[in-house]
């Protein structure tokens, strides 16, 4: 009781109460431990008090816990439970139904306050002014809740398909043949039902799959004749899709894997077939103009497919699609252009130079093309690596260099005020070449030298011989592995994430309005992992693919790995689409977030975002502590 009464002292609940009262009022309340994932509240349970959180963390939610909804997130201090309030002033009792359950997300404890207590303390102003204070404070968040919620719902309504379900969108009419099917018969029931894929069945079983670039590229190129079995030339295991996933998902699958139908799959049979003409045709037919022009693009086209892509950025984010999906599949668009930029580049030397290659090379990006984390055009950050240091071999890649930033140019992609291109002999260079600028990093470790190693390795191999990259990162590894000093400098010079760790109702009364979300949190989370990986041997990779390899080498559990990339995800959506914005309206671009354009759960969402990637701050310094 000594003990609890010392927490709870402070709090308006007890306020205004002598030592004696205060402990006479507990004694009427009940305390609860409870550990991550116990239930505290159960939706349709009869609430015969409310909750004063003393420690950990809860969320209110709604729906099945495989599938919740979280409404709002509960820090210490905070009470759970108020709409129970009601139940004193109503003389006939009513069975009301909750529909909204509370779960701990942490270890905690609670205090039950049970609504007997409260009755009695209703007499006194101060205690009665913060109570009611708080229940108007819950309805104006419910109401605005709900009418962000309707917005949602209606701009889902109005802008279409892609958080609909497969199953909604997908044909039903199957077109099959048999294994042993000529590919003549193929063709023939393709034109036949205007279709542009057949499934190749055995006995009903889904083998593969026939479509119209399979005829193109396995026959006609190949002056094969049509005599040619189904299984001759189907693709074998393709990929496929459930009928319960998004179509946004849907999406993703057809831009990252590069495919154009997708088989719809339920208790592994095939119920039906989406073709990405399907899922675009409910949006923006630029969407489908874009994907099918890139590879083609000419000088004169290029600067055209930065306003096609931003189209498909923007259907995406108008359709709430996760943000790392948006990024997954605008990212894979970046590299079909910067590719397509590379072969120009090389075809252009080719027809003036009369030369090629002299020998295998890699081109790398770095920054937030590197991250897969572009979504708007940014300048050029990226370096090209080869084999061997000759006369012809920097010569040409010189040359190369030179083409390919102008290309991007072209496209849209602004020259590095840092020089940090290709085109600049200081990222460009032979695996030796590298070796040594790595080693001088590590010797002469001045802030620019780690200012140019944290940009180097947020690399992400795009284009080149797979064989020298392999090479070209086990290299770097053993490097990092002899230089430890220079892990050690990139923690030394790394900035602290801003903690924001307080109830959010008090954000208002922080000096701090507001953050560089960029400078102040990405860049360090960034940072901070990119150490860490490094310190774990692991060279190269996307954010979440780091952290996944973090969790295979048990430096991060899986639940913390979750956790890890949940809150990147939030942090990482709230300036994309504060970004976005100022990009439609022809805005400056800014990073520096303001408190006061968050709705309420956006701000409650970021603090415990926040507070989970500082903890990965924590262990790095845990782990270079001297």
């Amino acid at each position: 009781m000594e003990r609890l009464y010392e927490m709870v002292k402070e709090h308006p609940f007890f306020q205004g109460l002598s030592r004696k009262e205060g402990m006479e009022f507990l004694s009427l309340c009940k305390e609860i431990t409870f550990t991550e994932s116990d239930l505290l509240f159960q939706a349709n349970e009869q609430r015969k008090g409310i909750l004063l959180l003393l420690s950990g963390v809860a969320e209110v939610f709604v729906g099945p816990a495989e599938s919740r909804e979280v409404l709002e997130i509960l820090k210490p201090g905070e009470l759970i439970g108020l709409s129970s309030i009601a139940e004193l002033f109503l003389e006939q009792k009513q069975n009301f139904e909750y529909r909204v359950g509370v779960i701990a997300t942490e270890d905690g404890e609670c205090l039950i306050i049970p609504n007997h207590a409260i009755k009695e303390r209703l007499h006194d102003s101060n205690f009665h002014h913060y109570l009611f204070t708080q229940l108007a404070i819950r309805l104006r968040e419910v109401y605005s809740t709900i009418a962000e919620q309707v917005s949602i719902s209606r701009k889902g309504n109005k802008n279409g398909a892609l958080i609909r379900r497969v199953q909604e969108l997908m044909s039903k009419k199957l077109v099959s043949v048999e294994y042993n099917d000529s590919i003549s018969t193929a063709a023939k029931k393709m034109t036949e039902n205007n279709t542009s894929s057949v499934l190749v069945l055995e006995e009903k079983k889904f083998l593969g799959i026939i479509t119209e670039r399979d005829f193109v590229s396995r026959v006609i190129s190949e002056q094969k004749s049509g005599n040619l079995h189904a299984a001759e030339i189907m693709t074998v295991n393709p990929v496929t899709i459930s009928k319960y996933a998004y179509c946004y998902e849907a999406l993703s699958v057809f831009i990252l894997q590069g495919v154009k139908h997708l088989p719809v799959i339920e208790n592994d049979e095939v119920v039906g077939i989406i073709t990405l003409s399907d899922v675009l045709r409910q949006n923006k037919d630029n969407m489908m103009r874009t994907i099918k022009t890139i590879e083609s693009a000419t000088l004169s086209t290029l600067p055209a497919i930065r306003t096609a892509i931003y189209e498909v950025v923007d259907a995406l984010l108008q359709d709430d699609v996760p943000i790392f999906k948006v990024l997954g599949s605008v990212t894979k668009l970046y590299d079909r252009l910067v590719k397509r930029c590379i072969d120009m580049a090389i075809e252009k030397i080719s027809k003036r130079d009369n030369l090629l290659p002299p020998s295998a090379f890699c081109f790398y990006q770095m920054g937030s093309a590197g991250r897969a984390e572009q979504f708007l055009i940014t300048d050029q950050d990226h370096f090209l690596v080869y084999e061997a240091s000759t006369s012809e071999a920097d010569d040409y890649f010189s040359k190369l260099g030179e083409e390919i930033v102008h290309l991007l140019e072209e496209a849209g992609f602004a020259r590095c005020l840092g020089d940090m291109m290709a085109s600049n002999p200081d990222w460009r260079g032979s695996l030796d070449t590298w070796m040594g600028r790595v080693r001088t990093w590590s010797v002469k470790a001045t802030n620019q030298n780690m200012l140019l190693a944290q940009n180097f390795f947020s690399f992400r191999f795009l284009y080149g011989d797979e064989r020298l990259n392999v090479t070209f990162e086990e290299r770097l590894n053993e490097e990092v592995e002899q230089t430890k000093i220079l892990l050690y400098r990139l923690h030394e010079i790394e900035k602290s994430i801003p903690s924001l760790d307080h109830p959010i109702r008090a954000l208002f009364k922080l000096d701090r309005k507001q953050l560089d979300i960029k400078k102040e949190i990405l860049f360090p989370y960034h940072h901070c992992l990119q150490i860490l990986s490094l310190e774990y041997g692991i060279i190269s990779g996307t954010p979440f693919e780091r952290i996944d390899r973090l969790v295979e080498k048990n430096a991060f559990n899986p639940n913390f790995g979750k956790d890890i990339k949940s809150a990147a995800s939030e942090v990482i959506r709230v300036y994309v689409k504060q970004r976005w914005r100022q990009h439609k309206n022809k805005e400056e671009l800014t990073s520096i977030l303001h408190f006061s354009h968050l709705s309420t759960k956006e701000k409650e969402e970021l603090i415990l975002s926040v507070k989970i990637l500082r903890e990965i701050q924590t262990l790095v310094k845990a782990h270079f502590a001297v």
